[in-house]
């Protein structure tokens, strides 16, 4: 499994970015995913936390897997100062929040960059795209996805233009564990992150069969549904404050997941 087997991203945690993206990594975790959008992420504090990790700790920045967005008007909180200005053309818009996550960060090469979501029409949503594949024919970009893209229609546009590397969706039981999706990414090469593995699923955390398996590896429930989530071809992304927890990621990498414990798990969610 690649450096980048688990992303930690810390969603909404404000002033502790920085702590806690560091003991992140300390634990083992090498991926990191954020967002240019202060409405939810604090970029620049994790630019602090690559700065600390590198001088304090001697972990290289080219030792880190690190992923930000681009995000729409629709998703930017406009009382906050905005990334670009959403008057500009899209692509210039895309430019101009690259750029910002350049100077949050500290880097000036992103790993992977995402649009947050699909815009307000195929028009713009390909407009945006095209600024995404312009950067990465500079190489200022290694990979370039979309997150909270459903429909494979949406996925089979962009791919007329450019290689989609990367989607970002939500894993959890309240979309069928996104099965078309996923089986299209693990069809066509493309890295399936997921968001909600643990937290929207408690039924399956719940169930007997996941707590057999658990028991079988002497590991968490968190642990398991991680490493079958991995072995179906999703790459998780975790932000919990808890040490514990930060663990399950981590530890999730080296379960011994076998075949018949994925197809178990297969059966049950998808039948």
């Amino acid at each position: 499994m690649n450096k980048w087997g688990l992303l930690i991203r810390f969603f909404r945690k404000k002033e502790r970015t920085t702590e806690l993206i560091v003991q992140a990594v300390l634990q083992g975790f090498r991926g990191i995913d954020t967002a240019c959008q202060p409405k939810h992420y604090r970029e620049e504090l994790v630019g602090e936390a690559l700065r600390i990790l590198q001088e304090s700790h001697g972990i290289k920045r080219e030792e880190l897997f690190i992923q930000t967005k681009y995000t729409p008007i629709g998703g930017q909180d406009q009382s906050q100062p905005l990334p670009y200005d959403p008057t500009t053309p899209i692509g210039e818009q895309v430019r101009t929040s690259f750029a910002l996550s350049q100077k949050n960060l500290g880097t000036g090469f992103i790993d992977s960059l995402l649009l947050h979501s699909p815009l307000d029409s195929p028009e713009a949503t390909l407009e945006a795209w095209q600024a995404l594949r312009q950067l990465q024919q500079e190489g200022k970009v290694g990979l370039i996805g979309i997150s909270n893209c459903y429909r494979i229609r949406a996925l089979l546009a962009l791919e007329r233009e450019a290689q989609v590397n990367v989607v970002q969706n939500r894993w959890f039981e309240g979309n069928g564990w996104d099965k078309d999706v996923l089986d299209y990414c693990n069809e066509n090469d493309i890295k399936y992150q997921s968001f909600w593995t643990l937290t929207g699923s408690p039924s399956l955390l719940r169930h007997p069969l996941l707590q057999d398996i658990a028991l079988k590896h002497q590991c968490t429930p968190a642990q398991a549904v991680y490493a079958i989530a991995q072995s179906f071809g999703v790459v998780p992304l975790a932000g919990s404050t808890s040490e514990k927890h930060m663990l399950d990621g981590v530890r999730a990498r080296d379960l011994p997941i076998e075949p018949e414990d994925s197809e178990i798990i297969r059966q049950l969610i998808w039948g």
